[in-house]
């Protein structure tokens, strides 16, 4: 029996904030879970470009019903600076995907996509402890990943990105608290047991593989954070070999859920 979604001038409001936005997947099943669990809140998509974020936030932090904001690209970082306070691994990244409200109307932010990248590995069948990893794409996800892979226990992680600023920031930055763990990579995975695509390279069909598939086997694990396309040219090429993968979808399940329980811990959504 489909659910009636409950919609009524007691409707809590969660955001969720992109550009582009209409790739995105979880406006829906957010909104039922909601309230299936008996919470009358919805899950609204706001598509919003760079220029306009700091006046979408102030605008929208206006409205009473507005409970929490998900972040997805390209404004991790820059939400960053909308929270007044954040948890130790947002603060480590200087990033954010979901922010709730603190007591005084002010936002509190957190980054689970690391956290939720690695769930969906172990769930697919791979521990990545003590493995070679190769990382491609440093902007917000690849961060986040890249800080869960190494508290996770991989015992070096290569980091390729086109923006080599950014790469060579998010080095630095991760170096201080693993040192002689991190280095320089290319996208060659050849010696990885892990290869990761954290980059947006696989959305358009004209793109190239982010990754070298010539020199991917069957041994490594090969995931790819994209959602549309369900299954990426990467990903197609991987299971081809016999390996086992990741796809953006089954990221963004875990994570959901990590986000959900962050929205749900205070606040008007918590009773």
């Amino acid at each position: 029996m489909t659910q009636t979604l409950q919609l009524d001038g007691a409707t809590r409001v969660l955001a969720i904030v992109g550009d582009p936005i209409a790739q995105v997947k979880s406006p829906a099943g957010v909104s039922a879970s909601l309230q299936q669990q008996g919470r009358n809140a919805i899950l609204v998509p706001s598509h919003v470009s760079p220029a306009n974020l700091d006046a979408y936030v102030k605008g929208i932090s206006l409205a009473g019903n507005l409970d929490g904001i998900i972040v997805t690209v390209p404004h991790k970082f820059a939400m960053f600076a909308q929270c007044s306070s954040t948890s130790d691994r947002a603060r480590r990244l200087g990033a954010v995907n979901v922010m709730r409200r603190n007591a005084d109307g002010s936002w509190h932010g957190d980054m689970c996509d690391g956290a939720g990248y690695v769930a969906a590995m172990r769930e697919a069948g791979c521990q990545p402890e003590g493995k070679r990893a190769l990382l491609v794409g440093a902007g917000g996800a690849g961060s986040a990943i890249a800080l869960a892979l190494l508290e996770n226990g991989v015992s070096e992680l290569a980091i390729h990105d086109a923006d080599t600023s950014r790469r060579d920031q998010l080095i630095a930055r991760l170096s201080a608290g693993f040192p002689g763990q991190l280095r320089i990579g290319s996208n060659d995975p050849s010696g990885f047991a892990i290869a990761i695509n954290a980059s947006p390279t696989g959305m358009q069909a004209s793109d190239p593989l982010p990754i070298d598939a010539s020199k991917l086997d069957g041994t490594m694990f090969v995931g790819d954070v994209i959602t549309a396309p369900a299954v990426t040219p990467l990903i197609e090429s991987a299971r081809a070999l016999g390996c086992q993968t990741v796809v953006g979808g089954d990221m963004f399940a875990a994570v959901r859920e990590l986000m959900l329980d962050f929205l749900l811990a205070q606040g008007p959504l918590a009773r």
